[in-house]
């Protein structure tokens, strides 16, 4: 956990590894592998060297891959007005399924960078399966999607192809993006997977490290009452907490995945101990779109209580906090 976590760097960039002024096809260029505390080592495109919890996981997400699971499908029917609508402001939420792209004005910025001809550069960390790739393509960003799982990169490639915008897909950990070059990146976006790891810190220090000073992390973390709580506990009135909330391993087993509840103050303390400070935090707006989902299925779950929560956190202008 991170509060039990002792830092071992500041999250700041080492000055022995200067940012790079080359990219490659208008993308940010490779560093040399380098370890990151804590992390298992062999991350980025080398995946020789997997620890019990990744390689676990790896086969869980290819397996969601596999049966064709929500969060593995490639938008290809996004409508590109729709993205555009949402950047400029004219649209406040998107609808199902794309409603959990928020908040709002970090893609209007991204827009606003296209438009101005200094597109960003945007890292998708373990935000594989053509999704999120889909909108920041479509809005002009330059795109590295960073994914533990191979059938997760394939969609982003496949989205890519079908709307006609680069991108660039590694396979590796998220715990070590050693391949990835110092302050590389304007902007790391990453959605609901941080619960895949047991320590958020050799992340947010990897994220510091590529982030440039000034740009954004926006991480989505799950309430941790809210992995205490299952759609099957449905009782007709509501959903009742299930397990102790101050509890670490969720679950796992080599046919599932292994999950690990992150409480709020490892969410937060942890980016300010890698060097981050806190732009804002939003809550998911899926509260917001009427449902007509059963009771007792996890999209009603999704409308009932908060379940997701978004950080955005910035890298100091001037370097380390």
């Amino acid at each position: 956990m991170v509060s039990a976590a002792t830092p071992t760097s500041s999250g700041c960039s080492s000055p022995s590894r200067p940012r790079p002024d080359q990219t490659t096809n208008g993308l940010p260029a490779l560093a040399p592998p380098m370890s990151v505390p804590g992390a298992p080592q062999g991350g980025g495109e080398s995946m020789s060297q997997l620890d019990e919890v990744a390689s676990t996981n790896r086969r869980f997400w290819e397996n969601e891959v596999s049966q064709g699971s929500g969060y593995t499908r490639p938008w290809l029917e996004l409508d590109p007005a729709l993205v555009r609508a949402f950047a400029a402001g004219d649209v406040d939420v998107l609808p199902e399924p794309y409603t959990y792209i928020y908040p709002q004005w970090l893609f209007h910025d991204v827009a606003q960078a296209t438009a101005a001809g200094r597109p960003k550069d945007v890292l998708l960390l373990a935000t594989g399966g053509g999704q999120q790739s889909a909108v920041f393509g479509l809005l002009g960003a330059n795109v590295t999607v960073y994914d533990l799982a191979e059938g997760q990169l394939a969609g982003d490639r496949l989205v890519a192809k079908h709307f006609g915008f680069p991108v660039r897909t590694i396979q590796g950990d998220m715990r070590d993006i050693s391949v990835l070059a110092d302050e590389s990146f304007d902007v790391v976006y990453q959605e609901v997977s941080l619960g895949y790891v047991p320590d958020l810190l050799p992340v947010y220090r990897g994220v510091s490290r590529v982030l440039r000073p000034g740009g954004l992390y926006r991480v989505a973390h799950c309430e941790p009452v809210g992995m205490c709580v299952d759609e099957a506990s449905w009782d007709g009135k509501g959903y009742r907490i299930s397990e102790p909330f101050y509890r670490g391993r969720v679950r796992g087993g080599s046919d599932s995945s292994m999950e690990f509840r992150h409480l709020l103050s490892d969410a937060f303390n942890g980016l300010i101990e890698s060097g981050l400070v806190i732009r804002g935090v939003y809550e998911d707006p899926r509260h917001l779109i009427p449902t007509t989902a059963a009771p007792g299925t996890y999209a009603h779950l999704l409308t009932w209580g908060q379940i997701y929560y978004s950080i955005v956190a910035a890298k100091p202008a001037g370097g380390c906090a």
